[in-house]
């Protein structure tokens, strides 16, 4: 690589893909009649951005994509042409290709099938259209360099660059460039003679591998961040100060920090541990010596995983094209509804709901809305609505989907079921009735198509939503439509639980699932009539109750008496008891996997390392009242 710019690839790679969500973005939000100047304006930045840098690294296949493309968006911008809707169609399609090309280049792969020509003469043909010309003119400000008037494909320009074009200030020899410019790439040119005094640009939009931090300080994909405005300018100290506030960190290095704040907090529990023997009298310093300890590792481990939190933004913000395609496959009309984009989450959480999310959507769009004459028929507007939103609550994250579609059929449901065997009867619960698509290969779709009806959607939803400790409920209505309902743990890495004690042997409870603890009495338990089981009863509301001995397969289930101890937990809208020997107290914990080191445990989502170094198991509370049902947890 020449220039010595080899060091500098990853980044390209992360900018590209940000400008790319950025231009894919900011076409699906245009006003064709009316287009925003600003929001042409950026669409020209980031194929500009792109064309310039990839023509530094020797990317010439992106180069001759994107000089075509700056052509006709220029000619746009400038109102030499019209938009139209089909235009926009095209130039969605040429992103396509881009990501496609960055992609190849990033994993030095490449793929010969991608549409490099294709493309360029269709975006060709579009200028050739409103123009008559049989190629668009080649002007000094097309082109970003004029050092590769020599690489297969692209354009040949001289060797100077017009002022407010100039991407990287490369010429120690040259004049300095007065205008500097926001159609750069990079600047991490800084420091080289003649080059403006500029920071690194980012559009802050979802990327393959967003690395960011923190996420909060992301800008808007208009923004450019920088410290001199559009026309060279330089910015007010308030405006660079909050441009420059955000750098880019390696993944790996926050995942390495987020490891030994783990540590820390394992370290700070077994020193908690070793103070019990101690009398608090005798060596009162000590005592607050550790709470402090405490205090401050609790706020180091929060201040670390707010770096690894990004808005749902990041999976939401795919969404509006996948709509738009879906659509127009489909000849329907539907909007994309979008709440609380910002709301934060674990990055490992984000990178495992995109798929699930996006069979989602499919399955609402495909099975859920109806065609415009059938909307009609029934007395809707021909326009559908699809809902997404996401909310804090409870210290999870809910993540809702709806549609005002026709819903899901219960006969047809039931029917297939019985057809492949299933063990179903015709007054089950609606409940249990929409659980039955999560089965794998399970589908009512009438034909096959390349969006869905294989069967293999649905059930790869609830793997992965699991799969993260989450859960899944659905409910609906005929003839108005399905909502869908994800609850998602906040991070994957850390959670306040409370200790418990079965047998000798502690187990962890998350905190988000108790509601209360309790010591019953005579009052609180009743027997079932022709079972075995018992119930009790907390403000005139009557739960089941569950031994969590009996669940764990360890001894047989100790009869419910006065004086025992319960705590009353609420999973996927159910309430419950569970039955415990003692209750140790309330600890943070640092979730350690189970599968990566043993295997798969029903009923069981980790395991912690407690403060005198032994191993605790982290209950999944949701699956225990339905191994209450199957019987005893399968436990090593």
């Amino acid at each position: 690589m020449t220039f010595g710019m080899s060091q500098f690839l990853g980044v390209f790679f992360e900018e590209a893909e940000e400008h790319l969500a950025a231009l894919e973005h900011l076409l699906l939000t245009l006003d064709i009649a009316q287009p925003d100047p600003e929001a042409l304006n950026g669409i020209f930045r980031a194929a500009h951005s792109i064309k310039g840098s990839s023509g530094m690294f020797g990317f010439d296949d992106i180069t001759s994509v994107t000089h075509v493309l700056e052509t006709l968006l220029d000619k746009v911008r400038s109102g030499q042409m019209l938009l139209r809707a089909e235009m926009v169609d095209v130039l969605l399609e040429s992103r396509d290709v881009l990501l496609q090309l960055v992609a190849a280049h990033k994993h030095e792969s490449p793929d010969p099938s991608i549409p490099v020509e294709a493309t360029r003469l269709r975006l060709q043909a579009l200028i050739d259209q409103q123009s008559g010309a049989a190629s668009a003119p080649v002007t000094v400000e097309d082109d970003s360099f004029g050092f590769f008037a020599d690489a297969p494909g692209a354009p040949a320009t001289a060797a100077v660059v017009a002022v407010g074009e100039q991407a990287y200030g490369l010429f120690a020899d040259e004049p300095p460039v007065v205008n500097a410019t926001a159609d750069s790439a990079y600047g991490f040119f800084d420091d080289a003679p003649g080059a403006p005094v500029t920071q690194s640009s980012s559009a802050a939009l979802p990327a393959a591998e967003p690395l960011v931090a923190p996420a909060a300080e992301l800008s808007t994909p208009t923004q450019d961040r920088r410290s001199t405005d559009r026309r060279g300018a330089p910015a007010s100290p308030s405006q660079a100060e909050s441009e420059s506030s955000s750098i880019r960190v390696s993944v790996d290095r926050i995942d390495s920090l987020i490891n030994q704040v783990g540590e820390l907090v394992i370290t700070q529990a077994m020193l908690a541990q070793l103070s019990l023997v101690l009398d608090p009298s005798e060596h009162e310093r000590i005592f607050q010596a550790l709470s402090q300890l405490e205090h401050n590792s609790r706020e180091l481990q929060e201040a670390v995983m707010s770096i690894r939190m990004l808005p749902i933004s990041f999976v939401f913000n795919r969404f509006p094209r996948l709509v738009r395609d879906t659509c127009g496959k489909l000849g329907k009309q539907v909007e994309l509804v979008l709440r609380g984009e910002n709301t934060e989450l674990d990055k490992g959480v984000i990178e495992k709901l995109t798929d699930p999310l996006t069979h989602i959507i499919r399955n609402s769009i495909d099975h859920g809305i109806e065609l415009p004459a059938e909307r009609i028929a029934a007395g809707k507007p021909a326009q559908g609505t699809v809902r997404m939103s996401a909310a804090h609550q409870g210290g999870r994250i809910v993540v809702e989907i709806s549609d005002d579609g026709k819903g899901l059929s219960r006969e047809r449901i039931l029917a297939k079921a019985k057809e492949q065997g299933m063990a179903v009867t015709d007054d089950m619960p609606d409940s249990e009735v929409w659980l039955l698509i999560f089965m794998p290969g399970f589908s009512t779709a009438e034909a096959v198509t390349d969006l869905s009806g294989r069967g293999v959607g649905m059930d790869v939803v609830r793997r992965n939503i699991t799969s993260i400790g989450g859960r899944i409920e659905i409910k609906s209505v005929a003839g108005q439509g399905t909502h869908i309902v994800i609850r998602l743990p906040l991070t994957l890495a850390i959670l306040d639980g409370m200790v418990v004690e079965v047998d000798k042997v502690h187990y962890v409870v998350p905190l988000t699932y108790i509601v209360e603890s309790l010591q019953l009495t005579e009052e609180h338990i009743f027997s079932m009539s022709g079972s075995s089981s018992a119930v009790i009863r907390v403000r005139d509301e009557y739960l089941p109750l569950l031994s969590l001995n009996s669940l764990l397969n360890q001894t047989v289930a100790p009869v419910a008496e006065a004086g025992g101890l319960v705590l009353i937990l609420e999973a996927e809208g159910n309430s419950f008891a569970l039955q415990v020997d003692d209750l140790v107290g309330q600890q943070q914990v640092v979730i350690k996997s189970l599968e990566q080191n043993f295997r798969r445990v029903d009923g069981v989502t980790g395991a912690t390392i407690m403060g005198d170094g032994s191993v605790a198991l982290i209950l999944d509370v949701d699956a225990l009242p339905r191994l209450a049902g199957q019987g005893a947890l399968n436990h090593a």
